[in-house]
């Protein structure tokens, strides 16, 4: 459901994007991918992509993220919704708890790093704003056939 909503106000929205903003999502983007190439965990589709064809898809990718971005922390905003200090707390514990040994390093981490503590709250907002949105959506259920839902699946 979050797929299909994100992808229609993908489509509902087209506004020229900060291109600082693109750029380094881009980067960012485009980093994770030379790791992931590094590491020869490429998808065999990819393999077989020149670097100009991924870059041009992983532009696009870079244009959908920070588009929905703004369109999300507008609505957001909007919508006064905020993330208290307890969720920020609790992902902050889940993060911490992905490295046994080194909880308290990893919260120190976090509190002398501003940015990092974004990227933090970041999907916490982001989940928020998705579902006060989907709180306001009319909904309606759909029967469908397996196949269409398999169908549907392999699309994705």
């Amino acid at each position: 459901m979050k797929r299909n909503l994100l992808d229609a106000l993908d489509e509902r929205h087209d506004f020229d994007l900060p291109p600082k903003m693109v750029e380094a999502e881009f980067d960012q983007i485009w980093k994770q991918f030379e790791q992931e190439k590094a590491a020869d965990r490429l998808s065999d589709e990819d393999k077989e992509k020149s670097d100009d064809e991924l870059k041009a898809e992983y532009r696009k990718i870079a244009e959908r993220r920070v588009r929905l971005g703004l369109v999300l922390a507008e609505i957001g905003q909007k919508a006064e919704i905020e993330i208290t200090n307890d969720e920020l707390v609790q992902a902050l514990r889940a993060e911490a708890s992905r490295y046994p040994g080194q909880e308290q390093m990893v919260v120190d981490f976090y509190r002398n790093n501003p940015a990092q503590m974004a990227q933090l709250r970041a999907p916490i907002f982001e989940e928020k704003v998705v579902d006060y949105i989907l709180a306001k959506a009319d909904v309606t259920e759909k029967k469908v056939s397996r196949e269409e839902l398999l169908k549907e699946i392999d699309d994705e």
